[in-house]
């Protein structure tokens, strides 16, 4: 597969051209990689009136991935998020409201673009509870239960899948659900880019989705930033026809020539034996799951590509990963409860190696983790009203009451707690001090 961009780029830069262009360092090399960044000189196209080396290496990502379109972000996922939100609620059918139902761990960044294109959220809450605010299983009974009692159907249905802890739900039930009720499925697979390359292939659009963002940084090797927007074949054809625009409306007009060429010489190395490599990191990992289950740890169900350990008693997940950075290995996530730890065929035996040893054995008995409450805060303001009105950050445990201003969460996990607008009620309170948020922001009174 050719790799138009990547060969543009270093095309550039052997002619040896005196650079009287962005960016600023001229092509010297300060960090190392200044000479493969460049702007959008004579033949390097434009991302978001892409005619030329992108739209080719476009079009050669969405041949790897099945869709209907493939589109680029040097932003991240959380550029396609609200790219995808805007066409879902522009191209909707006559007679849709402008509603997205959305299983409530979402990113941040599914509130932001809220906030920007004012629609209105129905939240599909975990069935039972949930042990942690990263997950969120939806089933399609309490879907079909949540579409049929709405008055009109919504702009779209909106699903993370895999989680941050790699819980995944069942996409295909779940699409079957949406179109039968005429909206469109949009999911969140920033952790699953490498799922079309399965075997059988489990990535959203081979399930059934009509839109999803794949952050490729995430789980494939693309710089930082680099993502892609996938439309399904069957999609409604405004969103193809849309999506740059869509893409333009929230993203940078100076845009990484360096991720760019990452995205696009990554589809050479999906392209040349990368469902093998896969699928044996995906049996190594099998192998590592059992080895670490004899050493007395507890494994939890998670995508292929991920580890999740739930913490023994007497030790938090967070203890756990300063155990792992003095032995040598960085985890992705770790709270009171969980570790998480992602993998990708890149990842060497000696790595695996290196994380039992750091890991070592455990003999503490495991306390089944606990179902935490559900902060279902009233909606008293719409979310964009309260991130468009003045805020103050107050300590946790003086915000009973208060109305949520700005999401307050890292990332990782950037999964709000209290959503804008929601007054903040004793569950929300909780959850602060379960997870250890000491300030929040709320609206100022």
């Amino acid at each position: 597969m050719d790799t138009p961009i990547a060969d543009f780029v270093r095309g550039y830069d052997a002619a040896g051209a005196t650079r009287l262009h962005m960016p600023g360092h001229k092509g010297k090399r300060f960090l190392g990689c200044e000479h493969l960044d460049i702007t959008e000189v004579s033949g390097a196209d434009a991302l978001y009136e892409a005619a030329g080396i992108i739209a080719r290496s476009e079009a050669n990502a969405g041949a790897l991935f099945g869709s209907g379109r493939t589109l680029y972000s040097t932003e991240g996922s959380s550029q396609c998020i609200r790219a995808m939100l805007y066409l879902a609620l522009t191209c909707r059918p006559d007679g849709a409201a402008p509603v997205v139902v959305a299983a409530r761990n979402v990113h941040k960044a599914f509130v932001y673009a809220a906030a920007l294109l004012d629609f209105e959220v129905v939240w599909l809450w975990p069935e039972g509870g949930s042990q942690s605010i990263c997950g969120c299983p939806v089933s399609p009974k309490s879907l079909e239960k949540t579409l049929a009692d709405l008055p009109a159907p919504p702009a779209a249905v909106y699903l993370t899948s895999p989680d941050y802890l790699g819980g995944m739900v069942d996409t295909a039930a779940l699409a079957e659900v949406c179109h039968r009720h005429g909206t469109v499925l949009a999911v969140d697979n920033a952790h699953g880019a490498y799922l079309h390359f399965l075997r059988p292939a489990a990535h959203p659009l081979d399930l059934g989705a009509d839109i999803c963002c794949d952050s490729a940084h995430k789980t494939l090797p693309v710089l930082t930033g680099g993502a892609y927007l996938h439309i399904g074949k069957n999609a409604p054809a405004g969103f193809r026809e849309n999506a740059k625009m869509a893409m333009a409306l929230f993203g940078s007009t100076s845009p990484s020539y360096l991720t760019l060429a990452s995205l696009d010489l990554c589809n050479q190395y999906l392209a040349e034996g990368y469902p093998g490599r896969l699928s044996n990191m995906s049996a190594a990992l099998s192998k590592i799951r059992e080895r670490l289950a004899v050493n007395g740890w507890k494994v939890l169900p998670a995508d292929p590509m991920r580890l999740t350990l739930a913490a023994p008693a007497g030790q938090s997940g967070t203890v756990l990963a300063d155990r792992l950075r003095q032995g040598g290995v960085e985890c992705e996530y770790a709270d009171r409860d969980l570790l998480v730890l992602m993998v990708t065929p890149e990842n060497t035996p000696q790595d695996m190696e290196r994380l039992l040893t750091a890991l070592g054995e455990n003999r503490a008995p495991h306390v089944p983790l606990r179902a935490l409450p559900l902060a279902r805060g009233a909606q008293v303001l719409s979310i964009r009203q309260a991130l468009f009105v003045p805020h103050e950050l107050v300590p946790a445990e003086r915000t009973l009451g208060r109305v949520c201003g700005a999401p307050t969460v890292s990332c990782p996990p950037a999964i709000p707690i209290a959503v804008s607008g929601e007054r903040i009620g004793r569950e929300a309170l909780e959850l602060f001090r379960h997870y250890g948020v000491e300030r929040v922001d709320v609206v100022r009174e």
